[in-house]
């Protein structure tokens, strides 16, 4: 048995799933959970049918490489969504079995092992996916907490030279979960800039990219960062999106790499023994994703009228604030985040998820304590009445909590 298993923690939802366990809900309250972040939008009609039409592709072994039709049609939503130069198909784009399983397998990619010992830096809190795939590509996360005082991004520049001298690969979340927090050109040039003195890798997350809130101002992404920083060959950048969030279908695990072509080819080798290539049916439903943005845009208004209605709602009552883009609220609670959590449970049968699950203890602190993530994919009408009752269970609560 690989002795590296040992070192994973409990995943954010077994370890609420533990917490829940014993609780009797109150009777006559139908549950609503707002704890994990899977869309619950219907899928677009157009994907439906692409995949149906497509069934013929069951029958075909997938290339590793994806379909150049997709390909292509990845290339070209890049080019438009930020915009940048249209990338190489080629060889600066590869579809993905959703980002879960390319940002893990891009870190075995990655992980050289070091005498010094390899490190990777991981936002503190983050995705849990980040620190598993370190550990077991024989590396060890180093963790930089968001700072509540710059809009919950981290301060780059508070990370050692030393640890800047060990490490081989900096993930990236923007918009960041969970506080939906977008990366500056500024942050993105001080970190390029590291990259470049120390030699390691980014690897940015970018799934949340397309929940926004300004049809005007849509998040800025990695690759437009590196482009107006006249970093056009990409160095040792790669971005990672997904269909899940954007498009509803979380259930297709369909999504992207792009970026370097050097770490590109690297990783298509890796993924030829790792991992078979995207089925015929999925790829051709990705097309048709990919390829409109009606639905989109129709997705970002569904979740703009919970945020205007659910904030009047818990803003009087907990710190919260709209975030920059993303499905989250991270709202404080003034106390102890699991036993709010938990308590909330059971009094309301609403359920979310304790910040302190999201973090690691670093540098002093776990900067998830005292926070709760409030996941808005629920109907409009869910979402409305879950926050009335997270709002008359604060005002039940003894001020001292």
């Amino acid at each position: 048995m690989n002795p590296r298993l040992q070192q994973l923690a409990p995943y954010p939802f077994e370890k609420l799933r533990a917490l829940l366990g014993t609780a009797e809900l109150p009777p006559g309250l139908r549950p609503v959970n707002l704890s994990i972040g899977e869309p619950k939008h219907a899928a677009p009609q157009l994907v439906r049918d692409a995949m149906a039409n497509s069934l013929d592709g069951l029958s075909v072994y997938p290339p590793t490489k994806g379909e150049p039709a997709l390909r292509t049609a990845i290339a070209d939503w890049l080019a438009q969504r930020y915009p940048i130069p249209r990338p190489d198909p080629d060889s600066q784009i590869l579809p993905v079995l959703g980002t879960r399983e390319a940002l893990f397998s891009f870190v075995q990619t990655i992980i050289s092992p070091s005498p010094a010992g390899a490190l990777v830096i991981c936002p503190n809190p983050f995705y849990q996916i980040y620190e598993g795939a370190a550990l077991l590509a024989g590396a060890q996360p180093w963790f930089i907490n968001s700072d509540p005082a710059r809009n919950f991004s981290p301060d780059w520049s508070t990370v050692p030279d030393d640890v800047w001298a060990r490490t081989q690969l900096v993930f990236v979340c923007s918009p960041g979960n969970p506080a939906g927090n977008v990366m500056t050109l500024d942050e993105w040039q001080y970190l390029f800039e590291q990259s470049d003195r120390h030699g390691f890798v980014i690897a940015a997350d970018e799934c949340y990219s397309e929940i926004y809130f300004d049809e005007t101002a849509p998040p800025l992404g990695a690759l437009q960062a590196a482009q107006r920083l006249g970093r056009s060959d990409y160095r040792n950048l790669v971005s990672f999106s997904s269909l899940s969030k954007r498009s509803n279908v979380p259930g297709l695990r369909s999504g992207f790499v792009a970026g370097d072509a050097r770490l590109l080819e690297a990783y298509l080798l890796y993924r030829t023994y790792h991992c078979g290539g995207m089925s015929q049916v999925v790829s051709r439903a990705s097309i048709a994703a990919w390829s409109d943005e009606t639905h989109v845009r129709a997705n970002r208004r569904l979740y703009a009228e919970k945020f205007a209605a659910v904030l009047p709602i818990l803003s009087p009552v907990l710190d919260v604030a709209l975030p920059d883009a993303s499905f989250y609220l991270w709202a404080g609670v003034a106390g102890d985040d699991v036993a709010f959590a938990r308590e909330l449970y059971a009094s309301t049968a609403v359920t979310v998820l304790p910040g302190s699950y999201l973090a690691r203890e670093a540098h002093g602190l776990n900067p998830g304590a005292g926070r709760i993530r409030i996941a808005l994919v629920a109907p409009v009408a869910d979402c409305i009445e879950a926050a009335h009752r997270i709002a008359a269970f604060v005002a039940s609560r003894p001020s001292t909590c």
